[in-house]
């Protein structure tokens, strides 16, 4: 928890997401999603709820929200922003624990960050196990991850954030595979697409896109900048065009996993 919070209070998850091109192109891409499954009177769920941009912007379209975040230093900054027209709840709690909330009650569950910070097989299935728990019967869930290769390619070879050879050292990295390894420390646990099928094997749902939420607009953040606004338009489209084509979405620093609720 004292991590996360030491984290957040020094990190601009607000302006990653508002700021940046790559930003902008992934908060669209998940909003994309979410609109093509919001129904009218749907009420909504989002579990690890950050500075509120998802939150805000659903219950800015009328929608009755209800918002978990950890942090404090993020629901001082989500309270802030909040329109008294709007029909939302901030609760400050864990993703581990959605106690607060009955079964069946929400129509979308969003998990766009707790999966980001969980380390154990046991965290991670009791995260999308209470998701499922608090989402009605063929309600959708989004949930969110952080892809390892993306880092890889970026964070060392291609911006030199970090040696991978001393994350090999560490056993963070295998030296054959590639496959990481994190823990709390590290604040991020990286994962490819084997890890999520792994996670997502037991559940009793039906997955409805793996998309790659950005793609390789990290990677591009500087021919995106450079870009006049009828281009970087013309990127978006491109990158909606192929975001779940198989060959992309290991690229991607993010990864968007939806899937409904059977029964």
């Amino acid at each position: 928890m004292q991590l996360l919070e030491d984290y957040y209070s020094n990190y601009d998850e607000e302006g990653r997401l508002e700021n940046t091109r790559y930003g902008q192109v992934e908060f669209a891409t998940t909003m994309h999603y979410v609109e093509r499954y919001l129904t009218p009177g749907a009420r909504v769920l989002e579990a690890g709820a950050a500075t509120g941009r998802y939150s805000c912007a659903i219950a800015e379209m009328g929608y009755q929200v209800d918002a978990l975040e950890l942090t404090a230093h993020n629901i001082r900054i989500f309270k802030e922003k909040v329109n008294p027209a709007w029909n939302i709840n901030i609760h400050q709690g864990n993703a581990l624990d959605l106690s607060i909330f009955a079964d069946n009650t929400f129509d979308i569950t969003l998990v766009l960050g707790p999966m980001y910070h969980l380390y154990t097989e046991q965290d991670k299935h009791q995260a999308i196990s209470e998701a499922l728990r608090v989402t009605k019967p063929g309600g959708v869930l989004f949930v969110a991850y952080v892809i390892s290769d993306a880092a890889i390619l970026e964070d060392d070879f291609m911006r030199n954030r970090w040696s991978i050879t001393e994350k090999m050292a560490e056993g963070k990295v295998d030296p054959l595979t590639f496959a990481t390894q994190s823990n709390p420390e590290d604040i991020f646990e990286l994962v490819r697409k084997e890890d999520i099928d792994k996670l997502m094997f037991p559940f009793n749902v039906e997955r409805l896109h793996y998309v790659a939420a950005e793609g390789i607009s990290r990677m591009l953040r500087e021919s995106l900048n450079a870009m006049d606004e009828e281009k970087f338009a013309l990127y978006q489209r491109y990158h909606l065009a192929i975001c779940e084509r198989p060959d992309i979405v290991g690229l991607s620093a993010h990864s968007l996993d939806i899937f409904r609720k059977s029964g």
